[in-house]
């Protein structure tokens, strides 16, 4: 016979103030040095009686949800629920079922003022940045979401798909825009409204590496006027494929390494409106033949005004790897495939809060914690520094919360308390 096994100890229930994430008090401490508290509070609509919540009692709660590790809405209990941290941050918190409706309400009429404020806050980022000169990656994801409003993605399931353009010397969502999945194409307005956002922070973009999304002769155009080097996924139009085949210099691609590769990498100019550019080139044989197609190779073509080797445009072109792991970040460290609402306007705000997460986050592992934090993700920083158990005592009018940790996250604590000064 098996020997049952037996826990050797009895769950209860206790009334003192504990907490088993601490790290979220040191979180909101840092959004209220930021300001994002005042600014919404500011900026946002205003609630529609005198009795109702103000905007940073929603908003300031569903940053700390997403930091903390909540997924959906009704998770908001656990924080609704945690007496202590509700003493320390001292914010009023609506009841869950009341976000929705929110949600629904002002992303229709705030969410453009929501924008403004993470507009304030990479202006605070790339101020603080010792950096002056950028390389700008922009690239579109898709998020499934099987909800009433959503339209079928190409790749046949419903969702959306939203553009994010983000930086190579600091991972900050300098511009987002949240997409139907069926639609296509974007404005110049929005790398207008990056380079203004650069401009007014006393920085420069001097390259950009963007998808086909952006492909258009107006864009060309801009970035050339800016003089702005850029690396940009072609269409492949019938003439812009009439053009590469017409290409004759072919050679065999090499990594970095020198190591070659089953591709052939050629060069040529291609006109766009009136607009001429030169195009890089890598060509490949197809592995299915296909009956409809006489054609046997696929192509990858890059628009580019740089002057360097056809390789290195390749090599440009391939650093905008790294949007990957913010996109990464984005939906799954802070939980944005995960999207709320069947309304459109609701998911655009929630989404554009979680970008706020995303950004606080690289602030704080850029100025307020060890230089070791700065490639660790959203979720080891929870594991290490978020899901700490604390007590909260007081002493008169002061409070101490006591870390059931060591010594050294103490100081950590410390560290990153004194850092949030920087930003009142």
């Amino acid at each position: 016979m098996l020997k049952q096994l037996e826990l050797n100890f009895k769950p209860g229930i206790t009334k003192e103030k504990i907490t088993p994430r601490s790290g979220i008090a040191i979180y909101a401490e840092f959004l209220s040095k930021l300001g994002i508290d005042s600014m919404a509070d500011k900026d946002m609509p205003f609630p529609g009686s005198n009795r109702g919540y103000k905007s940073s009692s929603y908003i300031i709660p569903l940053m700390l949800l997403l930091f903390g590790g909540g997924r959906h809405i009704e998770d908001l209990k656990e924080i609704i629920e945690d007496k202590t941290i509700r003493e320390l941050i001292k914010i009023k918190i609506p009841s869950p079922s009341t976000f929705g409706d929110w949600l629904r309400r002002i992303g229709r009429t705030g969410l453009s003022r929501f924008k403004n404020i993470i507009r304030e806050i990479n202006k605070t980022a790339l101020s603080l940045d010792k950096n002056t000169e950028y390389t700008l990656f922009i690239d579109p994801t898709i998020i499934e979401a099987d909800k009433f409003d959503a339209h079928k993605t190409y790749l046949g399931f419903k969702g959306y798909r939203p553009i994010i353009a983000t930086l190579n010397e600091i991972p900050i969502i300098l511009f987002h825009e949240f997409k139907d999945s069926n639609a296509s194409g974007s404005d110049v307005e929005a790398l207008k409204e990056i380079f203004r956002l650069a401009y007014l922070s006393g920085k420069r973009i001097k390259h950009v590496s963007i998808d086909s999304e952006f492909y258009s002769s107006s864009v060309i155009e801009y970035l050339n006027s800016k003089n702005v080097t850029f690396t940009i996924s072609s269409v492949k139009t019938s003439p812009m494929i009439e053009t590469v085949k017409r290409i004759d210099n072919w050679s065999i691609f090499k990594t970095k390494d020198s190591i070659a590769t089953d591709r052939l990498i050629g060069e040529g100019v291609y006109c766009l409106n009136n607009e001429a550019f030169r195009i890089v080139v890598l060509k490949w044989i197809k592995k299915e033949a296909n009956l409809f197609e006489t054609d046997p190779y696929c192509y990858h073509v890059i628009a580019t005004n740089l002057d360097i080797p056809k390789e290195e445009v390749i090599y440009e072109y391939n650093k905008r790897v790294s949007i990957e792991g913010v996109i990464k970040e984005l939906k799954i460290g802070i939980g944005l495939e995960d999207i709320p609402t069947g309304d459109y306007y609701a998911n655009s705000l929630f989404f554009a809060i979680g970008v706020l997460v995303y950004n606080t986050t690289v602030i704080m592992k850029e100025h307020l914690l060890p230089e070791e934090y700065r490639t660790k993700t959203i979720e080891t920083i929870r594991w290490s520094i978020v899901n700490i158990a604390g007590r909260l005592i007081n002493h008169g009018r002061r409070s101490v919360l006591l870390l059931a940790s060591t010594v050294d996250k103490l100081m950590l604590y410390e560290r990153m308390r004194d850092s949030c000064f920087i930003f009142a």
